[in-house]
């Protein structure tokens, strides 16, 4: 071999070495991580430390100090969802606005944008030494929170209403069957087998999924952190079957309505004297039919004498005219 093409050889192996490894870096970044994976880091979205079975940390979060618009503190805080909402959206989504709101920004949109190890990453703190979860997560926890943001999350838009809160082309039987199916078992047939405490009142499923439809749609598909409950993901769920199911639960009654057994007592009521009314024999109708004429007499009488003095006053004005 000549001297002279060991230059462009080396430089063709160079180029095949790079086009390599560009093509393994997207191969990975184009696979979808296993099924499994992304249900724990959906559940790990929902309460890590429940997914996890230790305490939260104690305290607040460290960058809830950046926001005062949300006056909740403690475990709470140290949620992914409490941020970033169950839409995933942040401050353009449901968290725009409420008790909920911090203002911070929409996970999806940024999850899009980075690629998986720089998710990883930023949830190791190399962006913000705040966001720093890897003292109270493992590596394996941290990657796959980072694989349901980067491959789990659905823009729930297209299923639900935004301002109704109703889901879209729902077909209710169909979710009907399917909770029928599954979820009584737990639920009941009205949805209140579960009492859920939620902002300080007990719920009924009914009672969440009309008021907070993006929840229900998150927890259908992932289940919740910390319980057994079943999977839609694991049951062959689409996201159009936990739409239907959200349609026919919001048929369900809402809330616990309370029921006060009170004894009813009898009442002694005393008549009480009549001004008017029918008559109760033959004198006293007549009585009242006389009276009645009088009445009606003596207001004629008054108006044709108010009419005849107003005459009269005209007349005696035209007089003096002349």
């Amino acid at each position: 071999m000549k001297s002279a093409n060991i230059p462009r050889l080396l430089f063709v192996i160079l180029l095949l070495s790079l086009a390599l490894i560009l093509f393994s870096h997207a191969l990975a970044q184009s696979e979808t991580p296993p099924a499994a994976d992304i249900v724990a880091g959906a559940e790990l979205y929902d309460r890590w430390y429940a997914y996890l079975g230790v305490n939260p940390p104690s305290g607040d979060m460290p960058i809830w100090s950046r926001q005062t618009t949300n006056s909740r503190s403690g475990a709470e805080t140290w949620r992914c969802v409490e941020c970033h909402g169950w839409d995933y959206k942040g401050v353009e989504g449901a968290y725009a606005s409420g008790s909920h709101l911090t203002g911070f920004p929409n996970v999806m949109k940024l999850a899009a944008g980075l690629s998986l190890e720089d998710i990883v990453s930023h949830l190791h703190g190399s962006k913000d030494p705040a966001h720093d979860f890897s003292k109270y997560m493992d590596d394996t926890s941290l990657r796959r929170l980072a694989e349901f943001l980067k491959a789990g999350t659905i823009d729930d838009s297209q299923y639900i209403d935004p301002i109704s809160l109703q889901p879209r082309n729902a077909n209710i039987e169909h979710g009907r069957q399917l909770f029928t199916g599954i979820c009584t078992t737990c639920h009941g047939d009205d949805g209140r087998k579960i009492v859920f405490r939620s902002e300080g009142i007990d719920e009924s499923l009914g009672s969440i999924a009309n008021r907070d439809p993006w929840r229900f749609l998150h927890r259908t598909r992932f289940g919740v952190a910390g319980t057994k409950m079943p999977i839609g993901s694991n049951l062959g769920w689409s996201p159009e079957d936990g739409r239907d199911i959200l349609a026919y639960v919001q048929t369900l009654p809402s809330g616990f309505e309370i029921q006060v057994n009170t004894p009813q007592v009898a009442k002694t009521v005393t008549p009480v004297a009549s001004l008017g009314g029918p008559a109760h024999d033959l004198w006293t109708g007549i009585l009242t039919g006389l009276g009645a004429f009088a009445g009606a007499a003596s207001y004629s009488i008054l108006f044709i004498a108010g009419f005849v003095l107003v005459g009269v006053l005209v007349v005696t004005l035209l007089k003096k005219r002349k």
